[in-house]
C-alpha cells in the first residue's frame, strides 16, 4: 500500500476489531485470576448464569450463556467432576434435567465474583463513573438488539 494510500476500514476504527481485542485481553485475565482459585474461563458463564438461578434446564443454561448445547453438555460434565453442579431428574419431564450448584458451587461464588470485580475494575479504572455507565449502556443496547434474552 502506499503511504498516502489509507485502508478502507483502519483497525482503530472498527468497533469488531476495537471489541474483539477488548474481549481478547478481558478474557485472559479474567482466566489467569480465576485459575488461582481452580476455576477457568470456560465454566465461567455457567456458574454466573447458576448463580444468578439455580436449578435451570440444560436448554435454559444453554440459552442464557448463548452457547451451544453440546458445549454445555460438556461443561456441565466438568463442573460435576469438579463437584460444583450436580444434575437432578426434571420432576415433569424424563428426558430433562436441572442442574444446581452444591455446596462447593455456592461456596465459590463469593471469591470468584471479586475477583471478576477486580478485573472489571482494572479494566474501567481509567473511565469516570458516568462513562462506565455509558459504555455499559452503549454495549447493552448493541447487544439487545441482537439478543434480547441475554439483556434484560
Amino acid at each position: 500500500m502506499d503511504e498516502d494510500q489509507q485502508p478502507a476500514l483502519p483497525r482503530q476504527s472498527s468497533f469488531g476489531w476495537l471489541i474483539a481485542v477488548l474481549s481478547a485481553d478481558l478474557a485472559a485475565t479474567l482466566d489467569e485470576r480465576l485459575k488461582e482459585i481452580g476455576l477457568s474461563l470456560n465454566v465461567w458463564p455457567s456458574l454466573f448464569a447458576l448463580w444468578e438461578q439455580d436449578g435451570l434446564t440444560q436448554t435454559e443454561l444453554t440459552n442464557r450463556c448463548n452457547t451451544a448445547h453440546y458445549t454445555t453438555t460438556r461443561l456441565l460434565d466438568t463442573l460435576e467432576k469438579m463437584q460444583l453442579v450436580e444434575r437432578r431428574p426434571h420432576p415433569n419431564s424424563r428426558r430433562a434435567h436441572l442442574v444446581y450448584l452444591t455446596e462447593k458451587g455456592k461456596n465459590i461464588e463469593h471469591q470468584a465474583t471479586e475477583i471478576a470485580k477486580s478485573v472489571n475494575a482494572e479494566f474501567l479504572g481509567d473511565l469516570e463513573l458516568n462513562e462506565q455507565q455509558q459504555i455499559f449502556g452503549l454495549i447493552s443496547k448493541v447487544i439487545s438488539k441482537r439478543h434480547p434474552d441475554l439483556i434484560k
